[in-house]
């Protein structure tokens, strides 16, 4: 008779992978914030999930639509509309791309790019800090080669193109090459030198066979005119074969659209497979997408990005300010030791971020973290995998609707923290063993 005390193998395998990860401290949990914190951790830049003309706005749209919300299928078969379509014809002409694919979300955007655009012998040029989908996507991709280069650095880039060009396929344009970027990075807040990333690719590619791939998720709608991106901020419309711009961050809905040429729109719609049989959004959540892009067009989240922009600079000069007051000190080492310095509790970006995400390195993240949201802050801690070892940080991400008395609560907070660690870290070490 079979012993069902005892567990599969499967069982066994999961749970020593589960234990590893407590063991490290880097088990992931699914959690809620307090009905009363204050939210300092979500990616609602333009804080438009709370926005009442908003909302106003999303229910019209509803009323005004058809009576079936349902989706009906995939987009292939029964879940396409006029409303869809004309929906993403609107959104290309705001964003000044040619065409537009309207996609469930951009991790399934991401993931059917990269799968199925290159063709086999291209290759796949990506900053080392890419997001998880492109990574997904290229797994699955038909590309020779998938090389990465220095996080936002032009002149790597340069080189890593220039090796290429040993190919004679890709030197004379009959192999393409796709270079994968984002605008703002979602982990460490800092902005791709996107203007110098594309020049380097019409140098070091003069065949017209570099096909710059820019993700746009964390720029949407604070960023450029009307928050149309990094992007049309800068000009380059006609220097980027293909954009990605999400919803479900400073657009508070759900879904992504992919920015290309008509041809490009074409053949994603014939091969990217996470469109092909997935169900299309529901007419729900093409109503939300309308409407939050209808704020944007009518220039009423420029006041908002301005507001934030004004934010950033008040927690960056707190954040400094505490590290100052605190005499921290400067960490030699990259990596944490088993006991930290009072230097590796908390390091602050000496430069002003230019996004509103804030990374904050400590040793202890999820301690702080905690600490925080004991206190009624929704911040969390980053700890490895997500982040490369040595980079533990909390994640601060600012909303057009925090305050300036709510930053300073939450610097005051993380002062009391690092005060109390950094007094714990100075007694004798046989007195913190006891403790």
């Amino acid at each position: 008779m079979e012993d069902r005390g005892r567990r599969s193998g499967l069982e066994t395998a999961i749970t020593r992978a589960l234990d590893r990860r407590r063991s490290q401290s880097t088990i992931r949990q699914l959690t809620t914030p307090g009905p009363n914190s204050v939210d300092f951790s979500s990616n609602d830049f333009l804080s438009l999930a709370s926005n009442i003309e908003l909302r106003d706005s999303f229910i019209h749209e509803l009323q005004r639509g058809p009576k079936a919300t349902g989706s009906g299928g995939s987009r292939l078969l029964d879940g396409n509309s006029t409303h869809a379509e004309n929906l993403e014809r609107e959104i290309a002409v705001f964003h000044r791309a040619p065409a537009g694919l309207l996609c469930n979300s951009g991790f399934d955007a991401n993931v059917g790019l990269f799968s199925c655009l290159p063709q086999p012998g291209d290759v796949v040029v990506y900053d080392e800090f890419i997001h998880a989908s492109v990574h997904d996507g290229m797994k699955l991709s038909r590309a020779d080669q998938c090389i990465c280069f220095v996080h936002n650095d032009p002149a790597a880039l340069r080189s890593v193109l220039h090796s290429l060009l040993n190919d004679t396929a890709i030197q004379d344009g009959r192999k393409s090459v796709f270079i994968a970027v984002e605008t703002v990075y979602s982990m460490d807040g800092d902005v791709a030198p996107l203007r110098e990333i594309s020049r380097v690719v019409k140098e070091t590619l003069p065949a017209g066979n570099g096909y710059l791939v820019v993700d746009e998720a964390h720029s949407t709608g604070i960023v450029g005119p009307q928050g149309r991106g990094m992007v049309c901020e800068l000009g380059l419309e006609s220097e980027v074969a293909v954009r990605l711009h999400t919803f479900g961050k400073a657009l508070a809905c759900n879904g992504a659209i992919l920015l290309c040429s008509p041809l490009i729109r074409q053949y994603l719609i014939n091969y990217a497979r996470p469109l092909i049989y997935t169900t299309f959004m529901s007419y729900p959540a093409l109503a939300a997408i309308q409407a939050s892009y209808q704020y944007l067009m009518d220039g009423k989240a420029e006041a908002l990005a301005a507001n934030l922009q004004r934010l950033i600079e008040t927690l960056h000069s707190r954040l400094l300010a505490v590290q100052e007051s605190l005499n921290l000190g400067a960490s030699s080492e990259h990596e944490y030791g088993h006991v930290p310095s009072a230097a590796q509790l908390l390091r602050v970006p000496l430069e002003c971020p230019k996004s509103p995400i804030f990374s904050v390195l400590s040793a202890e993240p999820k301690t702080l973290a905690e600490y925080c949201q004991c206190h009624g802050f929704m911040v969390r801690g980053i700890v490895p995998p997500t982040v490369p070892l040595g980079t533990e940080r909390i994640r601060i991400c600012l909303h057009a609707g925090n305050t300036t008395q709510q930053i300073d609560d939450l610097v005051e907070t993380i002062e009391s923290w690092v005060t109390r660690r950094k007094a714990d870290l100075q007694k004798p070490t046989q007195m913190r063993a006891r403790i």
